[in-house]
């Protein structure tokens, strides 16, 4: 079997059991094992297959069993760990993959037990000496993220490991961060019960790591892990701790937050840099610095900078990128994305460890200055910033000269220290302590998928939804009214539609009166461009509340785009009523009589909104036309002159070729379509397109049907030069 073979065989086991379909399972897992050719699991599949067939038959014979449905959860879970067991054994000798070459070698080295290198740990750190604190920490961060499924034995090491409060934080962070990428590369009921250990961590960094784990752990997984009674009561009793359900919902907003990342990466470098690259010399024009001494150059701000800013909409962009920054967004992975090749990123583990002054590739804190020492500090105090992002900055502050590195270091002084800790208090004070750790451990697992060389060899889990209000797993603990309406709202300011919807739609059936949750429900529909529901959900809102303008116009918007401008006329009338000095109403209203055929209705609409409104010129365009099919010619003409003085499209210049048509000006027809055709882009095709679509109109106007194709040779002609 290859492993190409091997994989999907594997695949096709875990499709039939999360089916249930255990037969199936039962002869694929058969392939596998003789695909392999390892007969040792043989006698664990017959067994199993086995208990399955008398389950079965107690069940055909009308035998009540109390335990069937234990013993079928049982077989279930049994299978699934068969099936990884043989996948892992299958893969172990053969795979480039990084887990099992990583694997192999650890093998090969005989690295120390569990409980030896927590001996050596405490011992390592007691003595201060870090390098080899660091040196053992990968040791055991590599040994739990590649072991194979933990002994009971195993598991209990590792817990002491974590309850010993005498190690460095960051050694519970690890072993945190090594259970979650174990448990991603095959299920282990035994670490994710460490991982309900570690959330009740009294340290709030490993914590909410263990936090984050679960939840990612329990949605990889959703189909199985409900099978087990250990890790439903763990999350039953850790569901009891004051705040779980806020802690769900703030992870869950913080992964919707984190879709966003690639988003705003994109607008900073194809918008924002471009621009302030383009503005950068008009600016340096306006302020012409070379024309001022030292002694001219006084605080205050150049009032048409901010002109500056406005008239090129950079102000805009940064104001929206600003806003961003503050709602925890995150804006710098495009500036640290190409600062992750130093020595410190060659091991995976330092990708998701905690900024912390403590670590050696900072050097002995004897041999640090004040300057460095402070800087480090502030550093760790940062909220703003991922743990992986201040190690990509300390290390390229290293790079350099000497000079400069010490003349930056100066500028984090105490007052600077002062600022960094109140600006994290007012992160905290903010967003909470919860969320700005959550942000920012997110944030460090966003750039080891997407940034780690090897990351290819990683199922990225921000290529999934992670959506735990949706698992069912989880639904009991958020469920609540107010998670679902504050996580549907953030998918809703997000353009999350589809995901908002579910939710709202859930919702709908608690607030059955709630008119608002109606419109949301049907702009969510309009956006996904289901317009039949979402008119639905328009008009059960405009039952609820009769006065809102917003609905009514989009019942209208809604009939209108549905080809139905009758029942969006009532609806715009209505509108009307309630606003009547909304000219872009009067607009639709007359668009609505056009589209049925009432030219002299649509015509009073559009003159009065050029007489109410005669700067915008927003009516000319179908004043001019319903002038045309009015045969109100020299009317139309007047118009579409106005028009091809300010900046004609394509189409305006083929409708006044045809007003001069029907006007028998056939020198002007011939050189407005000649026109239009070189103004549109797709050339004569385009134009030929357009053209037909209007025939109908031109044969009312009295033009001759064979004089159609006559006039378009004469066009191709002249198009050619040869007329």
């Amino acid at each position: 079997m290859t492993l190409q073979e091997i994989n999907k065989t594997y695949n096709r086991i875990i499709g039939s059991l999360d089916n249930k379909e255990l037969k199936n399972a039962f002869d694929f897992i058969q392939t596998l094992i003789a695909g392999i050719r390892e007969y040792s699991f043989q006698d664990k599949l017959d067994e199993l297959q086995n208990t399955y067939k008398y389950m079965l038959r107690y069940r055909i014979e009308g035998v009540k069993d109390p335990m069937q449905e234990q013993i079928y959860n049982n077989l279930q879970t049994s299978l699934y760990e068969l099936a990884d067991q043989i996948k892992h054994k299958a893969l172990a000798m053969g795979s480039s993959l990084l887990f099992y070459s990583k694997r192999r070698n650890m093998q090969m080295d005989k690295i120390s037990s569990y409980k030896e290198i927590h001996t050596l740990l405490a011992k390592e750190y007691k003595a201060g000496r870090m390098i080899d604190v660091d040196a053992s920490t990968i040791v055991l961060f590599d040994k739990i993220w590649v072991s194979n499924f933990l002994t009971q034995e195993e598991a209990d090491d590792i817990k002491d490991i974590l309850k010993d409060y005498s190690l460095p934080f960051t050694t519970g962070c690890q072993i945190v961060s090594s259970l979650m990428l174990g448990l991603q590369a095959a299920f282990d009921k035994e670490k994710l019960l460490l991982l309900f250990d570690a959330a009740g961590h009294s340290n709030e960094e490993i914590k909410v790591r263990a936090l984050i784990s679960i939840l990612v752990t329990l949605y990889t997984y959703r189909k199985r892990t409900g099978l087990y009674p250990q890790i439903m009561n763990r999350l039953e009793a850790l569901a009891e701790v004051p705040g779980f359900t806020n802690t769900i919902r703030t992870i869950t907003l913080r992964f919707i937050l984190a879709r966003e990342t690639e988003k705003i990466t994109k607008k900073l470098q194809d918008e924002i840099i471009p621009e302030m690259i383009k503005l950068s010399p008009k600016i340096s024009n306006k302020i012409n610095l070379k024309d001022f001494t030292p002694e001219q150059l006084s605080d205050e701000m150049n009032p048409e900078w901010e002109s500056i800013m406005s008239d090129n909409s950079l102000g805009k962009k940064m104001e929206e990128f600003s806003e961003l920054q503050q709602e925890g967004a995150d804006v710098m992975h495009s500036t640290f994305v190409h600062l992750k090749s130093f020595p410190f990123f060659h091991e995976l583990s330092n990708w998701l460890l905690p900024f912390t002054s403590e670590h050696s590739s900072f050097g002995s804190q004897m041999n640090l200055d004040d300057s460095e020492k402070q800087m480090l500090e502030s550093m760790t105090l940062a909220g703003f910033m991922c743990n992986s992002d201040k190690y990509s900055l300390y290390f390229s502050m290293l790079q350099l000269p000497s000079d400069t590195r010490k003349m930056m270091m100066n500028q984090f002084d105490s007052q600077a220290s002062e600022m960094i800790q109140q600006n994290r208090e007012e992160l905290i004070s903010k967003r909470g302590k919860l969320e700005v750790i959550a942000g920012q451990y997110i944030q460090d697992l966003y750039r080891f998928f997407k940034l780690y060389p090897e990351h290819p060899d990683f199922n990225d889990i921000f290529k999934m939804p992670l959506d735990f209000h949706n698992l069912p797993i989880l639904r009991p603990y958020i469920s609540d009214t107010e998670s679902l309406t504050s996580i549907a709202e953030y998918y809703l300011h997000k353009n999350y539609f589809e995901d908002a919807l579910v939710i709202f739609n859930q919702l709908s059936e608690i607030k059955q009166d709630d008119d608002v949750l109606y419109q949301k429900i049907g702009y969510c529909k309009q956006m996904e461009g289901d317009l039949k529901g979402a008119l639905e959900a328009y008009l059960h809102a405009d039952l609820l509340n009769t006065e809102s303008k917003w609905v009514i116009r989009r019942i209208a918007g809604c009939y209108r785009s549905l080809k139905q401008p009758e029942e969006a006329l009532k609806y715009y009338h209505r509108y009307e009523m309630l606003n009547p000095d909304n000219l872009s109403v009067q607009i639709s209203i007359g668009h609505c009589h056009l589209e049925l055929k009432d030219y002299n209705e649509a015509l009073k609409c559009f003159f009065k909104v050029d007489y109410l409104d005669s700067k915008s010129h927003k009516a000319w365009r179908p004043i001019a036309w319903c002038s045309f099919l009015t045969g109100k010619y020299d009317q139309a003409r007047n118009y579409y002159k106005k028009i091809i003085e300010n900046q004609p499209s394509s189409l305006d210049l083929l409708n006044a070729g045809h007003t001069e048509w029907a006007l028998q000006n056939m020198k002007g027809t011939l050189s407005y379509y000649k026109q239009a055709v070189q103004l549109e882009n797709a050339g004569f095709d385009k134009f030929l397109e357009q053209f037909k679509q209007d025939v109908p109109d031109l044969l009312i106007a009295g033009i001759e049907e064979t004089e159609v194709a006559l006039m378009l040779d004469q066009l191709r002609y002249t198009l050619d030069g040869d007329l």
